[in-house]
């Protein structure tokens, strides 16, 4: 049985797990306490063998999360950002979690809402929905990884000119400049979402932890360094009863049973 959270939900649904921002009246902000929640459901999750994929929404149809709580931001100082558990803390985590993460964007996803959606290994986008940093118009940045994130997934200019501008970019927009990987209408967002976690279960468990991995922390090194921590990961799926199983049901002609051993 899992906690009982005040700002989200978490439902299950076979090996999926949605954790859902309930807060519909403020178009789902995202407050410290949310944040908070955020940490604590993934934690319980992280141990939980039935659950292989995580998905991040909003309740309701217009927002998946529409930003920071504005009146918690008025109130912070300096050297509130230096502190732990904040928001850029979190999407690191959420960025590095072992397990798989889908963001499905079922509407407004802006500010730290949109930076949620970074955080995550894939996003899927409903054809109404809107995505963008407006934080200069407050006088800050996007500070819990949007400078970064954006900048690495739709290139140096593009990123620049969304955040400078304060952007809201449409969802076909979002796909074409590679923010998103696929859109949909709203009505068909759910499902397309868990045909793509369906596609990520199917694979062995142990290759999609360490892909995350290599991925993840070669993106920050000299190709060098990347390719040796490709080589490593593969040493170690090389020493696992998952690869002799799914070779051995490849050439066998039948589906594999993997056991994350």
């Amino acid at each position: 049985m899992m906690a009982r959270y005040e700002t989200i939900l978490v439902e299950r649904k076979g090996n999926i797990a949605y954790i859902i921002i309930n807060l519909p009246e403020v178009r789902n902000r995202l407050s410290k306490e949310t944040t908070t929640e955020f940490f604590s459901a993934l934690e319980e999750l992280k141990t939980d063998d039935g659950i292989g994929c995580v998905v991040f929404t909003g309740q309701g149809d217009k927002a998946f999360a529409a930003g920071a709580d504005i009146n918690q931001l008025n109130a912070r100082e300096a050297l509130d950002v230096l502190k732990p558990g904040g928001m850029q803390e979190i999407y690191d985590y959420i960025e590095s979690y072992e397990k798989p993460t889908i963001a499905m964007i079922n509407g407004l996803a802006l500010g730290g809402g949109c930076e949620l959606a970074l955080a995550c290994d894939i996003r899927v986008m409903a054809e109404h929905a809107k995505i963008g940093l407006p934080e200069l118009n407050l006088a800050i940045i996007p500070s819990a990884g949007g400078t970064q994130r954006l900048t690495r997934l739709m290139g140096k200019g593009k990123a620049i000119e969304m955040i400078l501008l304060g952007k809201f970019i449409s969802a076909y927009d979002a796909e074409r400049f590679g923010l998103v990987s696929e859109i949909v209408p709203l009505d068909e967002l759910q499902a397309k979402v868990e045909e793509i976690a369906g596609q990520i279960l199917a694979k062995g468990p142990l290759a999609v932890k360490l892909a995350k991995i290599a991925i993840h922390l070669g993106a920050d090194v000299d190709m060098k360094t990347g390719l040796m921590i490709e080589r490593l990961s593969q040493a170690v799926l090389f020493s696992t009863e998952d690869k002799q199983e799914g070779t051995g049901a490849f050439i066998e002609k039948r589906k594999p049973e993997f056991t994350a051993k």
